[in-house]
Formats: structure tokens, sequence, C-alpha cells
């Protein structure tokens, strides 16, 4: 099949969820099930995206894309020609996570069905959710920056959307505005860094900029900027990502239906970020890509340790969320990107089970989400806690699940890291959050299935769920095994899956980027100036270093996750730890973690309330100060205005009607001379001329 083929099933793929959209949002209220058809349009994607996946991985070792001249501004002065081209492409990394978002989204509408039954906007949830799934495959597919920007902020409005779904409720209406407005943070400076790129290369398009940065060509002469954009641009990850310090809008974006966290701050949405740095993971400095580390690494360190006490079972995997998304952006920045990919794609299987069953366990609990009242729930419904079970071994990294081989390399990788630059902060907080993802997961899992059950009326009345939601979970837990990656399942490399991803044709970036290695490790006569065989070279030595770190990580990650493990099961399984007499034993730590290191409270009282005064004294300031100015010089005219009426009143009317008043007054007494007879007028005449007679005579 052409890779022409591919493009156009690729467009269909694109368009057929917003062809879902409007048709539902259309006249969903009219035809009941008319949900179907976005259900339908769905599994269509699914199929096609399947077929498009195996083509491209298994025919087509090389990059596809199709781009059109969308804006020609011509031969612009100073800038030469310039135009803005739009277009897809298709690589490996692509392909695979067109499948991880159709997929998820397909399970999520047939779980949704049982789900969100009789609820009173049944149709305008799948529209919401026709709209998302086209915003995200429009991220995946974009070939340069302004399209995937555009895209970028869709999907923004429709978590906006699905998050404030049940919008009667104040937390839910808030925990929209709270995710929207913390976006927006990181999306400016995401525009900002396009905004760079784009003023130095005159093109939005992902390969052209590559090949210019590695041809030398950086911004404005200067790698100052180049690391300056490539930090703007990863805001956007830290927004969409939820990364320290963006990260607090997501735990509460649980407010939104359960169907709609597995899909959009699980598995798609929150990964669009990591997936971002990932494609244009060529343009990052040396600088960059370690503040994107420490940000990895700080992220998943608070995540985990907020993780630890909380209560509300969502809560817990929202937080899990977030670590684990700070696992993989800290595998970016230390330069094992594949590795976060790798882990990207294994992480939205459970992680979207995790979700799903947390929806089983609500739904039959009649929606309550305290753990603290659960309990027992493994004899009422065997396959949502067989399949939770599945996921909790997958994220805590135990052999023979997903997790594990993802896990380790992105474990491996900060370990060579380590090794390598002597910042050993980073690995040594990735292998401190494996021992406490095991440790809270397990919590959970022995808090909601096991022991007696603590609210016996709802345990009485809880069950399995129906088919439409346990398939799904089925399905994902099929996938959170190690086989669907590699057959070796304590594989170093997962087969043919890191071999797709980094046979993706991207552009080897320069040299500066592995600047931090020292130089004494590169025999002398290969350093010279050849910045891509430099990077190749130094690249290569950190795969070495990789490999060398494989088992030390792996049997280290081991080690916690099993002490993780283990511990919970002391403290809630045997009982032999009370919780409630650790958490009195250090009252700070336990208050600090359940507050969540107090990050809402200090946002409060710094920015929002900061914001708040600012705008009280900006309306003080407007009310005395400028509408002051504004009134005391209306006051002011008011005045003159008046005093120019009594002058127009009394002294220019005045002069005026006095001469009206003097010309009529003459004009009635000099009126009653003309009579009209010509006798009168003679000898009126006659005596004037008497009189003037008079009055000269003395002068002859």
């Amino acid at each position: 099949m052409p890779g022409s083929n591919l493009i156009s099933l690729s467009l269909i793929i694109l368009f057929l969820p917003l062809i879902g959209f409007i048709t539902v949002l259309l006249f969903g209220k009219r035809f009941s099930k008319l949900y179907n058809l976005e259900i339908g349009i769905l599994a269509t994607n699914l199929i096609l995206t399947i077929f498009v996946m195996f083509q491209k991985l298994m025919y087509f070792p090389e990059k596809i894309a199709n781009r059109f001249t969308w804006i020609n501004f011509g031969n612009v002065p100073f800038v030469g020609e310039l135009k803005v081209e739009l277009g897809i492409e298709l690589t490996n990394v692509t392909v695979l996570m067109l499948f991880v978002v159709n997929l998820i989204s397909f399970l999520v509408h047939v779980y949704s069905t049982k789900y969100m039954e009789g609820d009173i906007r049944f149709s305008r949830y799948y529209s919401y959710l026709g709209i998302f799934t086209f915003s995200m495959l429009g991220i995946v597919l974009a070939d340069n920056f302004l399209m995937m920007y555009i895209f970028w902020e869709l999907v923004g409005l429709s978590s906006y959307l699905l998050i404030g779904f049940w919008y009667e409720k104040d937390s839910a209406a808030d925990a929209g505005k709270k995710a929207f407005l913390t976006n927006r943070i990181g999306d400016m400076g995401m525009w900002l860094g396009i905004l760079i790129l784009f003023t130095n290369y005159h093109t939005f398009t992902f390969d052209i900029i590559f090949e210019a940065i590695n041809a030398g060509n950086i911004p404005f002469a200067d790698n100052g900027w180049l690391t300056a954009a490539g930090i703007l641009i990863f805001m956007g990850a830290i927004g969409k990502s939820a990364q320290f310090p963006l990260h607090v809008w997501l735990p509460d974006a649980m407010e939104g239906p359960t169907p709609v966290s597995a899909l959009i701050h699980a598995a798609t949405m929150v990964a669009a970020g990591v997936y971002m740095i990932v494609k244009v993971f060529a343009i990052f400095t040396a600088d960059a890509l370690l503040v994107i580390a420490v940000i990895g690494a700080l992220t998943s360190f608070i995540s985990a340790t907020i993780a630890l006490t909380q209560n509300d079972i969502k809560k817990v995997l929202a937080y899990s969320t977030v670590s684990q998304l700070g696992y993989m952006v800290m595998a970016v920045g230390v330069g094992a990107y594949h590795y976060a990919f790798f882990h990207l794609v294994t992480h939205a299987f459970f992680k979207a089970l995790l979700f799903l069953g947390s929806g089983s366990v609500i739904y039959a609990m009649h929606h309550e989400q305290d753990m603290r009242k659960m309990g027992g729930l493994k004899k009422k419904m065997p396959i949502t806690y067989y399949t939770f079970l599945i996921a909790t071994l997958a994220i805590s990294g135990v052999p023979f699940f997903s997790g594990f081989l993802s896990k380790d390399g992105i474990l491996a990788g900060t370990y060579a890291f380590g090794s390598l630059t002597g910042h050993w902060l980073i690995p040594v907080l990735g292998f401190l959050v494996a021992g406490m993802t095991a440790f809270y997961m397990f919590r959970l899992v022995l808090m909601t299935f096991h022991g007696e059950p603590r609210d016996h009326h709802k345990y009485d009345h809880a069950h399995e769920s129906p088919w439409a939601m346990t398939i799904p979970l089925i399905t994902l837990a099929v996938l959170s095994f190690w086989i669907t990656y590699t057959p070796n399942p304590v594989s170093s490399d997962a087969g043919w899956f890191l071999n797709k991803i980094e046979n993706q044709s991207t552009v080897v970036p320069q040299d500066t980027r592995f600047e931090f290695m020292q130089t004494e490790d590169v025999p002398n006569e290969e350093n010279h100036n050849n910045h891509t065989e430099q990077a190749v070279i130094h690249s290569e030595h950190y795969m070495h270093a990789m490999h060398e770190a494989h088992y030390p990580a792996m049997i280290l990650s081991l080690v916690l996750a099993s002490l993780g493990i283990l511990f919970a099961f002391v403290v809630y399984y045997w009982n032999k730890v009370s919780a409630d007499k650790m958490a009195n034993a250090v009252p700070f730590l336990y208050k600090f973690s359940l507050n969540k290191w107090f990050f809402d409270e200090f946002y409060h009282s710094t920015f929002i309330r900061g914001t708040i005064e600012t705008s009280k004294g900006l309306s003080v300031f407007d009310g005395k100060v400028i509408d002051g100015a504004v009134n005391g010089s209306a006051t002011i005219t008011r005045g003159f205005s008046k005093i120019s009426g009594l002058f127009d009143q009394y002294v220019v009317d005045g002069l005026v009607n006095l001469t009206a008043f003097k010309i009529g007054f003459f004009g009635f007494i000099f009126k009653k001379t003309q009579t009209g007879r010509v006798q009168n007028y003679i000898l009126l005449a006659i005596l004037s001329l008497i009189v003037l007679f008079i009055i000269f005579l003395p002068f002859f």
C-alpha cells in the first residue's frame, strides 16, 4: 500500500470523531440512541488505526508526511519568502500513539454506556468525548508546531467541558476553571517558545527546524535562545501533563465523571505533554534537558508522598498519575526519551484500567469514593478485583507485567545519568518513588477489596459491574502483561517495541545536548567540530551506560517495590502496625502529606489572594483616582459650563436683548408717526425744518 493511502486513512481517522461530535450534539436530544453512532465511529477508528499501525511498522520504516501551504505571505522584506504550512506525518511513535488514543477512547465509550446511564445530559457527554478524541488525534498527527498548538488548545477546551460536566456542582465547576486557567499559564510559555523558533526559522514545521538545529543554525546565533525556546515549549507540557508547579489542577479534575478521568486524566490528554517533548526532543539543549529532568523528578516525588495518605480512591490514582507523568518527563530529561514513550504506552493501559476499576467500585458502592468506607469487595466484585490487581502489579514494577519493563528502563536511564554527570539526586528520587508507588497502590487495594466491609449497607447492595464495564477492564488487563511488548519478561530493551521507537528517524541533535558528559570519556582524536558525529558518540556512550545500569537498577527497584508491598501488607492486611499510630507519631509529616504539601493554600494565599487584592487595589485606584479624575473633570467642566451659560444668558444675550429692546422701544415711539396720511407727513416735515432752522440759526 502506498504511503499516500496511509495518509488518507489517517485523515479519515482524524475527522470521523469530529463528525460524530457535530451529529450527536445537534441531534442527540431528538434521537436518544444516537450515542451509538459515536461508539460505532470509535470502533471504525480503532480498526483503521490497527491497520495503519501494522502497515507503517511492517512496511514503512521511514517517516510518511504530507503537507500543504496554508498561508503564503510571498517575499517579505528582510525575511525572504514566508509561508505557513500545515500537514500530518506518520512515524512509528505517531501510529503507536494513535492506537493508544483510539483504543482507550473506544473502551471508555463502551464503559460509559452503563456508568453514565440515566444522566440527564447523556448525549452531550458523548459529543464531548467526540470533540476530545478529535483534538487529541490532531496533536498526535501534527507535523508542525502551529497545528499542534491549535489542537493543544482544543484539548484544553474539551478537558474543561468534561471536568465541569456536572456543572451544577460548585466543586466540578471550580475544578474545570482551575484546570483551564492553570493550563493557560503553561500554554502561554509554550507559545512564546514556538514564536522564538518561528522568528528565527520562519517555519513551524518540525523537520525543517530540527535539520536547521542539527546543522548548527541556532536561534539568533546564541545557544541561550535555543535553551530558552526549549524550556518555554516544555512549559506547555508542565501545564498539560500536570508537572510541578502546575500540578495542582489534576487531582481536582477528578470531579468529572470517572470514565473521563480514565480517558483524559490518566491515558491520553495528560500524556500529550510527554508525547510532545518526545516528539520535539531534538530542540532541547543540555541545560534544557537538565531542567526537564529536575522538574520530572520533583513532580514524581512530591505527588508520590501525597498519594501515601489520601483516602479518596480517585485522588490516590490522580496523584499516582502525576507521579508517573513525572517519571516520563524525568526520563526525557536524562536522555531516555524512548523509555519515556514506552512508559507512556504501558501507563496508559494500566492506569486507564485502574481508573475504570475505581469507577466500577464507585458504581457498585453507590458513588462512594472514600476507601475508609469500603473493604471486602473482593468477594462481591471478582472481575474488578483481579483486573485491578493486575494493574496494581504493573504500576508497582513487578516482573511479568508491563510496568516493570518501562519503569526499569527509566530507572536504568536515571542511574546511568547519575553515574555520568554526578546528579545523583534524580535517580535517588526515582528509586524512592518506586518504593512509595508500590506501597500506596497496595494500600488502596487492601483497603478497598480486602478485610471486613466498613459500610455494610452499601456493601450488601454491591455487585459486579455489567459486561459493558467489565469487558474494557479485561481488555486493559491483558495489555498490562509483559507478553504484549516482548517475550522476555525481564528484557532490557523490550524487544520490537523499543526498536520501533528508536528507529523513527529522529534527527540527532547538536552535541551541546551532551555537554554535561565528561569529554575525557571520548577519544581525543574524535573531539572535533562535527556536531552530528560527536552527538552520536556521546549518545552511544550514554546508551552503553544505560545497558550497564540495567541489572543494578532492576535489582534495586525490585527490592524497594517488594519492601513497599510488604509494608502495605504489614499495616493494612496483617494489622501488625497501626496506621493511626504512625500518623500520630509524625503528625506534621502526616498533615503535610494529607494536605498536599499545602500547595493549594500557598497558591491561594499568594497568587489567588494576591490577584484578588491587586484587583481590589486596582478597583480602588480606578474608583478613587481614575474615576475621581474623570468626575473632577466633569465637575469642573460643569462649573465652567454653568458660568459660560450665565455669561451667555446675562451678558451676551443681555446685550442682544437690550439692543432689541431699544430698537423696539424707539420703534414703538416712532411708529406713532406712521399714520399713512400725506398731509401729516408734510406737516412733520415742515415742523422738522422749523426745528432745524431754530437750532442752526445762531451759526448763521
